[in-house]
C-alpha cells in the first residue's frame, strides 16, 4: 500500500485521479490539496463521492508521502515545487505542460520523464518523476507510433481533431459556457497548438526525421472524449497497416486497433484508446479516439504510477465504458 495525494484537487482532471485513487486496492489517498477549500469535504465539490470518503481539503501538503499528483494550471507546477520541498523518495506525477519538453525535462535534481507508456514503458518504470502527455498528444502519438518507429511516415500528415468542453478546464471561459458551447463546434490555435513540439519529440524519440504535421483542433459540443483522424501518405497495402499497427500495440492494455469504424462511446470513461484504418488509393486514414480526461489525462497518471511501484498496468484502471 502506498500514499498518495493530489495537488490541486478541484477540477476535472483532479476531480477524476481522487475517483480512481479511491478506488485502486494498492493506494491510500493521503491528501487532496487546496489553498481556497481548506475544510472543505471532498463531496461538496464532487457530491458523487458521498459515502466513499471522509476527507477533507488541506493547505499543507504532506512532503514525505510516496506520490504527488500536480494537477495545477500549466506554468504553476514549478512554483508549486519551489515552495514546498518534497523528500527524494517522494516521486511526481506531473499533469501540465511545465515538464514535457526535451529542454525542460529538469527540475533541480528531478528528471521528469515523458509519461506516454506505449512508447517509453521502461524510461517510465525506472523513472522517480513523470511529465504526463497532453491529451491531444496522446491521441495523435498512439495514431501516428507504428508508422514513425517503422520509418514510414514520410509524407506530411493532416490532422482534425474535436476534444468536449472537459478538456478546456473546469474554470469558466467564453467558449465553455454551457449557452456558447451546446449545439456548436469552432477552430481553436489552427497550425499552432501547444501539443505539436510534445508530438513531435515523441515521434522523433523513434529515431526518424519526422514530416510536416498540420493540425486543426476543434471545440466539440459534449463533455468528454477526443475524436481524431489523420491521414497521410502511405504506399502498402491496408493489410500490411493492421499488421503493423497490431503489432506495434500487442501488449498494450489500453490501446487496440479494430476492425470496424470506431466512436466516442465505445472509449468515454475509460483508461483505453482505439485507432481504425481505412486506405483510400494512397491516402491512409487513422482514427484515433479516447477519453480526454482518463487516457489523455488521469487515468493515463494512475498507468504511469503503477509501472512507477511495479504494480500490474491495468491495476484500479479496469473502468466500464458508458456503451449508449
Amino acid at each position: 500500500m502506498i500514499r498518495a495525494g493530489v495537488i490541486g484537487g478541484s477540477g476535472y482532471t483532479g476531480g477524476e485521479l481522487i475517483r480512481l485513487l479511491l478506488q485502486h486496492p494498492d493506494v491510500q489517498l493521503d491528501f487532496v490539496f487546496s489553498r481556497t477549500r481548506k475544510g472543505e469535504s471532498l463531496h461538496k465539490t464532487f457530491p458523487d463521492l458521498t459515502g466513499q470518503t471522509n476527507l477533507t481539503y488541506v493547505d499543507r501538503p504532506d512532503t514525505e508521502t510516496d506520490v504527488v499528483f500536480l494537477c495545477l494550471g500549466h506554468g504553476n507546477s514549478g512554483r508549486f515545487l519551489e515552495e514546498w520541498t518534497f523528500g527524494s523518495a517522494t516521486r511526481i506525477i506531473d499533469l501540465s505542460n511545465e515538464f514535457r519538453g526535451v529542454d525542460n525535462r529538469w527540475f533541480g535534481k528531478r528528471e521528469f520523464v515523458y509519461g506516454l507508456p506505449e512508447c517509453h514503458l521502461d524510461a517510465i518504470s525506472r523513472s522517480r518523476n513523470i511529465a504526463n502527455p497532453g491529451c491531444f498528444a496522446t491521441a495523435i502519438e498512439l495514431a501516428l507510433l507504428p508508422l514513425a518507429a517503422a520509418g514510414l511516415l514520410k509524407e506530411a500528415v493532416h490532422i482534425n481533431a474535436v476534444t468536449g468542453s472537459t478538456g478546456a478546464g473546469a474554470a469558466l471561459s467564453e467558449t465553455s459556457h454551457f449557452s456558447w458551447r451546446n449545439n456548436n463546434m469552432s477552430v481553436y490555435k489552427p497550425f499552432t497548438h501547444q501539443h505539436l513540439s510534445e508530438i513531435r519529440e515523441t515521434l522523433e524519440s523513434t529515431g526518424t526525421a519526422i514530416p510536416e504535421l498540420n493540425f486543426l483542433p476543434h471545440r466539440g459540443n459534449f463533455p468528454r472524449g477526443i475524436f481524431a483522424t489523420l491521414y497521410t501518405e502511405y504506399a502498402g497495402s491496408i493489410e500490411q497497416a493492421v499488421e503493423l499497427y497490431t503489432d506495434y500495440y500487442k501488449d498494450s492494455p489500453f490501446t487496440f486497433v479494430t476492425e470496424d469504424p470506431v466512436h466516442l462511446k465505445q472509449v468515454v470513461n475509460t483508461n483505453t484508446a482505439h485507432l481504425h484504418l481505412h486506405l483510400h488509393e494512397r491516402k491512409l486514414l487513422i482514427t484515433s479516439v479516447l477519453d480526454n480526461l482518463l487516457k489523455g489525462a488521469s487515468g493515463q497518471a494512475v498507468e504511469n504510477m503503477n509501472l512507477m511501484f511495479g504494480f500490474p498496468r491495468e491495476r484500479g484502471l479496469t473502468l466500464k465504458a458508458i456503451g449508449f
